[in-house]
């Protein structure tokens, strides 16, 4: 039976004019999300004088169905399936920020795109002026839309088998200088990083084709030096060529050709845009290419706490769009990282089950229904000396890669590679004797160095380098719903 108040309720929220959005229903406390939900967590901070949960159903709102006042097209539509619903709003202790809870039905996205998932979400309410400020925290994609996305081309296990290594982390470096050197010393370098032990050299997010180093002779080079170092050390080498370019037609045949040459892997920046990060994972799958993403540009709207979107966000979307590799953090090296958030990063990588853990700044439980896992790359400003904090905060199934670490060593590139590479084996075989190698680190790769002259030298040069700042970003450690 309809009660008079019910009644009453249904004429005022279709009034004509301006209705607050909590009371056109995108503020629902008592809703269950589904299993097919998509759920999401904002971080937001109101307007002086706007009430939290008004703020929270603002953003559910505009992110899905409502405008600034009542239309009469929304009785056109499947109105309650389609709108999103704010269903709690907690505030962050001690600060002025909440973190908003919100759910949007499975329908209201297209299947398998990163292009249409974010155009929904972050499409325009980041710009409220009803809010100070507005950050996505963590999503959860329900099974049913994960497997409506490729993932992946290959994923760790596929890569490992690929290479045929196994046990350890895998090493790399990024050629130094990034800009100015032309093709041929450019391919020196890579030859020297690559029979000194490494596994990988990459191009850096900004090196493509310039005046100074045309991509071609840049391609030409490096393959002969990745050939070269094979056939001396009896390991598979790569070298991750970028093939990011104005246009997808470049970005093609700049691949292609890297194939023809027999490269295992190809790069590209993350700034090439959602919709060709997907097409280039096709392209990737199809052709058995490892496809390594460089995460340029996303810290201009990861790092700040109360304003953009979470790096583990990216994480999520780019574990869907399909990338093999992509930068996640080092905690000690010289960029951003809070070590338990980049914890959670590498979860969200990896994992494929997990639940809420607030610690580690994960909002929700994650199911990626056999989506392959991503191999994180830890890059910037690490050295041989951190390898047990590396292997500690990081574990076995990541890329260390070490640029300056390797080219800076002043017995040469190669023996900078070989520090790198006695220094892993020495502390994965004390991992695997049972050893606290976190703790025994110093002692372990020092004995290592007696016998490794290049370490020795890498450790007594870089032994007080350290780049020990407060995080800008930070777990909060607030209870989460774990639906």
């Amino acid at each position: 039976m309809i009660t008079e108040t019910t009644q009453q309720q249904e004429r005022s929220r279709w009034a004509s004019g301006v209705i607050p959005y909590a009371q056109m229903g995108y503020w629902q406390p008592d809703y269950e999300p589904k299993d097919t939900d998509i759920l999401c967590a904002f971080r937001l901070v109101p307007q002086e004088g706007v009430d939290p949960i008004e703020a929270a159903a603002a953003v559910a709102g505009e992110s899905s169905t409502a405008t600034w006042t009542v239309v009469w097209t929304d009785r056109l539509t499947a109105y309650e399936d389609y709108q999103a619903k704010a269903y709690q709003v907690v505030q962050v202790p001690g600060t002025d920020q909440y973190i908003a809870y919100i759910a949007y039905d499975i329908d209201l996205f297209e299947e398998g795109s990163i292009a249409n998932l974010t155009s929904s979400i972050i499409g325009n309410v980041f710009g409220f002026k009803a809010l100070k400020s507005l950050r996505l925290e963590d999503m959860r994609i329900p099974p049913h839309y994960v497997k409506t996305f490729q993932g992946p081309p290959h994923g760790i296990v596929m890569e490992r088998e690929y290479l045929d290594k196994y046990g350890r982390p895998l090493l790399g470096a990024t050629t130094k200088p990034k800009l100015g050197l032309s093709a041929r010393n450019y391919g020196r370098v890579v030859y020297e990083a690559l029979r000194g032990g490494l596994d990988f050299v990459k191009d850096d997010e900004n090196i493509n084709s310039q005046p100074f180093m045309r991509w071609r002779d840049r391609y030409l080079f490096c393959m002969e030096a990745v050939n070269k170092a094979s056939a001396e050390t009896g390991e598979i080498k790569g070298h991750y060529m970028n093939v990011t370019a104005a246009t997808m037609e470049d970005m093609y045949e700049r691949a292609e050709f890297a194939k023809e040459l027999g490269s295992i892997i190809v790069m590209i920046d993350l700034t090439i845009g959602y919709t060709a990060i997907q097409s280039m994972a096709k392209w990737a799958r199809k052709n058995g290419m490892i496809l390594h993403l460089h995460r340029a540009g996303h810290g201009t709207y990861t790092r700040q706490k109360n304003h953009g979107i979470s790096f583990r966000v990216i994480a999520k979307w780019m574990r869907l769009a399909g990338v093999d590799h992509i930068h996640a953090g080092t905690v000690v090296g010289k960029l951003e990282g809070d070590p338990m958030a980049i914890r959670g990063y590498y979860q969200t990588l990896r994992g494929m089950k997990y639940d809420a853990d607030p610690t580690l700044g994960l909002f929700f439980a994650q199911d990626w229904a056999s989506l392959p896992a991503v191999m994180p790359v830890a890059s910037g400003g690490i050295h041989a000396g951190q390898m047990h904090q590396l292997l500690h905060y990081l574990g076995e199934d990541v890329v260390l890669q070490f640029g300056g670490g390797t080219i800076g060593h002043p017995q040469g590139i190669a023996a900078g590679a070989t520090a790198n590479r006695v220094a892993v084996e020495a502390m994965i075989q004390a991992r695997n004797e049972g050893r606290d190698f976190y703790n025994e680190g110093p002692d372990i790769l020092a004995k290592a160095a007696r016998w490794c002259e290049p370490l020795r030298v890498a450790i007594e040069l870089w032994k007080d380098v350290s780049f020990n700042y407060a995080s800008t970003d930070t777990p909060d450690a607030v209870p989460t719903p774990n639906y």
